[in-house]
């Protein structure tokens, strides 16, 4: 079973938006996060959806599972203090409902352009090596910062890539990884992938497109508008 664990528990603050939280901004009426979830209700690879929600938001949140019918949907849970405890929240619902020996697919609820190709490829990985790591090609030159402040180390960037989402395990393996990170009370990885990494695993990459990008600030919203609409077009015109 392939279990995606959509992680929409931020406030926005660099939004600066202070009606909503990002996630529920709306693009044509249809709120950033429903566009995400409908990546994973409409892929035939995906079975469960397990939503982590700032908890004064899931009833609002239900509600919008059933206007969009996304059925999919198994189970919203509470956010908690940091990330790594929101998505951890996710994982055990997972884990209690359909047992260790599944595959999940870790996901941001405000990245809504990823595509059905990516998330094919990567539980293709994952069932292949035990983990996918979404990754793009960075495309702008990286540099390392100097103990004085300056730039230091110019890095080579056609060896460089950036981790996206999703990010896919297998579900026992991951929440291991928690289990021993609460153990040795460290809350202060970024992201799964550098957890999983931290913890041992040797981590496979699947290169996805540029467009998947995490709507954090008003132009990320613009460009997800515009590629939107150039999408509706294109099947309006024939383009």
């Amino acid at each position: 079973m392939n279990i995606a664990i959509i992680f929409a528990g931020g406030t926005g603050q660099r939004m600066n938006t202070k009606t909503k939280p990002k996630q529920f901004l709306e693009l044509h009426g249809k709120p950033i996060l429903v566009y995400t979830v409908e990546q994973f209700q409409n892929h035939d690879k995906v079975d469960k959806i397990v939503l982590v929600m700032l908890e004064s938001w899931i009833d609002y949140c239900e509600k919008l599972v059933s206007r969009y019918q996304l059925d999919k949907v198994a189970a919203i849970v509470p956010g908690g203090k940091t990330g790594q405890e929101s998505i951890y929240n996710g994982l055990a619902k997972a884990y209690e409902l359909f047992g260790g020996n599944n595959t999940v697919l870790i996901h941001d609820g405000v990245r809504p352009l990823i595509s059905s190709e990516t998330i094919s490829d990567d539980i293709e990985c994952a069932e292949k090596n035990g983990n996918a790591i979404t990754v793009s090609p960075a495309i702008e030159t990286i540099t390392m910062e100097a103990e004085d402040g300056s730039i230091g180390e110019i890095v080579d960037r056609s060896k460089c890539r950036v981790a996206k989402a999703p990010q896919c395990f297998k579900l026992e393996d991951i929440v291991a990884a928690h289990k021993k990170a609460q153990e040795e009370n460290r809350s202060d990885f970024i992201d799964s992938a550098s957890l999983m990494k931290y913890y041992g695993h040797k981590l496979f990459p699947v290169e996805g497109g540029p467009e998947n990008i995490k709507i954090t600030t008003p132009s990320d919203f613009y460009i997800f508008r515009a590629i939107t609409d150039a999408k509706e077009n294109s099947q309006i015109f024939g383009l």
